[in-house]
C-alpha cells in the first residue's frame, strides 16, 4: 500500500476514534471524519473503509486484537477450577492498560456504545474475533452453579455492561484531565469486587 494510504487510513482512524468517542458512533457524520482528517476526497471513508461500519472495525480491530493477546497471557495460568476472581481480573486487567493513551481512553469510551451487541459475544468473527475473551467469558458463564442457566446469561451481559460502562466513564474523566480519587490499580481492584458481586451475589426469597 503506497505511504500516502496508510496516512490517510492512520488520519482517518484517529479522527475517527476521537469523534466517535466525543459525540457518539452514530451521531457523528461520515463528512466530519473526512473534513477533520483534512481530506480533499469526499469519499475518502467509502475507500479505504467500505463504511461508516468498516472505519469501526478497524478502530475496534487496532485495540482489541493487542487487548486479547494480553488477555491470553494471563489466562494461560487458568483453568476452568480457578476462581471467578481471577477469570475477572484477566478480563480487567488488559482494559485498564487502555487509561495509559488518549487513544485507548477513546477506544473504552467506543466499546462502551456498543452494550446492546454483548448478548452476542459468541459470534464474533473475521477481524473482530477475540479468542481469549471469549474462553473467559465461556468459563464465567457456567458460575455460580446454583442458578439456571438463563440467569447466570443475564447476570453475565449485566457483569460486562456494567464493566464497559465504567472503564467509559473513568476513560473520559483521565482524557479530560480530571482528578480521580483512585489510582488504576486501586480502580481495576474496586472494579473486580464489584464485577464479582455481579456473578456471585446470593439468590432472594
Amino acid at each position: 500500500m503506497p505511504r500516502s494510504s496508510v496516512k490517510t487510513r492512520k488520519q482517518l482512524l484517529l479522527e475517527a476514534e476521537r469523534l466517535f468517542a466525543s459525540k457518539g458512533i452514530w451521531q457523528v457524520q461520515v463528512q466530519e471524519i473526512v473534513i477533520a482528517a483534512e481530506q480533499r476526497n469526499t469519499s475518502a471513508v467509502t475507500y479505504h473503509f467500505g463504511s461508516r461500519e468498516g472505519l469501526l472495525e478497524g478502530i475496534l480491530t487496532s485495540h482489541g486484537q493487542p487487548i486479547d493477546e494480553d488477555r491470553g497471557d494471563l489466562l494461560k495460568s487458568l483453568t476452568k477450577e480457578s476462581s471467578t476472581r481471577s477469570l475477572i481480573n484477566a478480563l480487567v486487567v488488559p482494559m485498564v492498560s487502555c487509561f495509559e493513551t488518549n487513544s485507548g481512553c477513546r477506544y473504552l469510551q467506543i466499546v462502551s456504545q456498543l452494550s446492546d451487541q454483548f448478548s452476542n459475544w459468541r459470534n464474533l468473527s473475521g477481524n473482530l474475533s477475540a479468542p481469549h475473551l471469549s474462553k473467559a467469558l465461556n468459563l464465567l458463564e457456567s458460575r455460580p452453579a446454583f442458578l439456571s442457566a438463563t440467569l447466570r446469561q443475564e447476570r453475565l451481559i449485566a457483569m460486562m455492561q456494567l464493566m464497559t460502562s465504567s472503564l467509559s466513564e473513568r476513560a473520559r474523566s483521565i482524557e479530560a484531565k480530571n482528578e480521580t480519587p483512585l489510582s488504576n490499580s486501586e480502580y481495576k481492584d474496586n472494579l473486580v469486587n464489584m464485577l464479582v458481586g455481579i456473578l456471585e451475589a446470593p439468590v432472594g426469597n
